[in-house]
């Protein structure tokens, strides 16, 4: 019975606890409802009106301004650099007035939220830039006052004078105050066009482990393909581009003895390998599709060729050739001719010379004939040689000599709007630049070199180059500028004793290979940079 009864007061007692649970709860609720969140006060360093506030002597901008402020005026101030955000919370403010203070930065973001803005003044700071974008969002924007600063009208600017062009706001005039050459003038007066932004440089891509002379870029079946000379391996490699991995890959090889030159040469469809040796012979290799391996075909004279140094293919008149330049001294200086079988010797040019370069390129006697082909050899024994293709005889002929130029070891020839330049290479003295004046080359540009083995022209999209490399010191690396119609130093590159450098082409990426006498083979990637970006 007892148990009982204590059973029944227990289940009597449930319903006043509820009650009192939920007259707590509703208490709670009520004085929580009281409590509305009070409006921020105006920081000390302000004065506040309902819809005003003024700031004065502060060393940054307050976090507590009273959200429904319509202007608020910054003025006198210490602080030098406004962060992002600065202004969050404050929905209403329609006119921002920060002048007459020492603002120097101002952050992307400083006045993200504020799309009720109508009026800005960042007028009479120290100022010399602003951020890309840091208008995005300020849709209501109808006035903005930037007097006072000294902008500094580079690249960086770019954005600035885009948006002014385009901008429906009221922009009050304001002035460049660096480079020189824009000094005083209206930055609303500038074009996009007066910006040149656009810049590039050679990035380390990837470096090969191996040694190599002569590199090589050529297209077959759709593919292209790299072949590099390794004289101390006596091999010709082989590399494909591996489109997964983003890398150069091993693709095939043809091993011989101190291999100096592979030159690739494809007629029609069929890809032909020139191998330069010094020793054990020259031969000339075919790509067996088949087989899927190079196959000797033919051997090259040993009488002739006993010391090549340079290979150079061409194709006059629907016909192929090559040409070796041999630099020992019982060795003659050699054009090959395809015939549909092979290669055979068509022309001996140079009898103990000791030729070390040769360079193929079209040149015109005057302005109204027309481009004929010509060889340039260089010579350790005298002064470059120009022959002239004789369309009678199938021949070469001499003509003239490229004066006041001993020592040249090589000579590479590139084109820009038209004219044709060479570049000189010398190993002590000045390598030089000259143009082509239709009787004779004449000199444009000197460029100081100790320890040249080459001095290389390339060209990549637009943008023509001319690379100097040195086995004392850092490569150069010229860039052509059209206004000075001369090459400018561009940069420097690393790569020790530097034999050759080639541009190669795959997928719209374009990469310098870098050959290397004593380091590794290097590859860079050529970069292009917009700086107003």
């Amino acid at each position: 019975m007892e148990s009982e009864r204590s059973q029944r007061m227990g289940n009597a007692c449930i319903p006043l606890k509820r009650l009192a649970y939920f007259l707590c709860l509703l208490s709670a609720l009520l004085l929580t409802e009281g409590k509305k969140p009070a409006k921020p006060k105006c920081p000390a360093v302000c004065t506040c009106t309902k819809d005003n506030a003024l700031c004065e002597n502060a060393r940054s901008i307050p976090r507590t301004v009273p959200p429904d402020v319509i202007s608020l005026l910054f003025t006198s101030n210490s602080f030098d650099v406004i962060s992002d955000d600065a202004f969050i919370g404050l929905p209403h403010l329609e006119y921002l007035f920060i002048e007459n203070n020492n603002i120097k930065s101002i952050s992307r973001h400083t006045f993200r939220g504020l799309k009720s803005l109508l009026h800005l003044s960042l007028a009479n700071n120290n100022l010399q830039t602003l951020p890309k974008d840091i208008f995005k969002g300020l849709d209501s924007l109808t006035n903005v006052d930037l007097r006072g600063n000294s902008f500094n009208c580079d690249c960086k600017l770019k954005w600035l004078v885009e948006w002014l062009d385009h901008t429906n706001a009221t922009v009050e005039d304001i002035y460049c105050e660096d480079p020189p050459e824009y000094r005083k003038r209206k930055i609303n007066s500038l074009s996009s066009k007066d910006f040149d932004c656009i810049i590039t440089e050679f990035a380390k891509s990837q470096d090969l482990p191996y040694q190599s002379l002569s590199i090589d870029t050529f297209s077959y079946l759709n593919d292209e393909y790299v072949v590099i000379a390794q004289p101390f391996t006596g091999k010709c490699i082989f590399l494909e581009w591996d489109h997964v991995e983003k890398t150069f890959r091993n693709y095939d090889n043809i091993t011989g003895t101190s291999t100096v030159v592979c030159k690739p040469i494809v007629i029609e469809t069929q890809l032909y390998v020139i191998v330069a040796q010094l020793f054990g012979g020259s031969h000339i290799y075919k790509r067996d599709s088949f087989a899927n391996k190079f196959i000797k075909i033919q051997d090259i004279e040993i009488l002739k060729i006993r010391k090549p140094n340079d290979i150079e293919t061409f194709k006059i008149e629907n016909n192929w050739y090559f040409v070796v330049a041999d630099s020992s001294k019982a060795g003659f200086t050699t054009i090959y001719k395809w015939n549909g079988n092979g290669f055979y010797s068509h022309q001996s040019l140079h009898a103990w010379y000791r030729d070390t370069d040769v360079e193929f390129l079209e040149i015109a006697r005057t302005p109204q004939t027309l481009r004929t082909p010509h060889l340039i050899l260089s010579s350790s024994s005298q002064r470059p040689v120009i022959y002239q293709w004789n369309k009678a005889t199938q021949l070469f002929t001499n003509q003239t000599d490229i004066p006041n130029m001993e020592d040249v070891y090589a000579v590479k020839h590139f084109s820009v709007k038209g004219d044709v330049y060479i570049c000189l290479t010398r190993f002590i003295g000045d390598s030089k630049v000259m143009k082509w004046g239709g009787a004779s080359f004449q000199d444009i540009q000197r460029m100081p070199s100790r320890g040249s083995m080459v001095f290389q022209p390339l060209q990549i999209n637009n943008y023509q180059y001319a690379i100097l490399g040195s086995d004392y010191s850092f490569t150069q690396v010229y860039n052509w500028d059209a206004d000075k119609a001369k090459f400018v130093k561009f940069q420097e590159l690393n790569v020790q004793a530097p034999r050759s450098f080639t541009h190669v082409s795959i997928n719209k990426r374009n990469f310098l290979f870098a050959s290397s006498f004593k380091g590794n083979t290097q590859i860079y990637k050529h970069v292009i940079v917009d700086l107003s970006a």
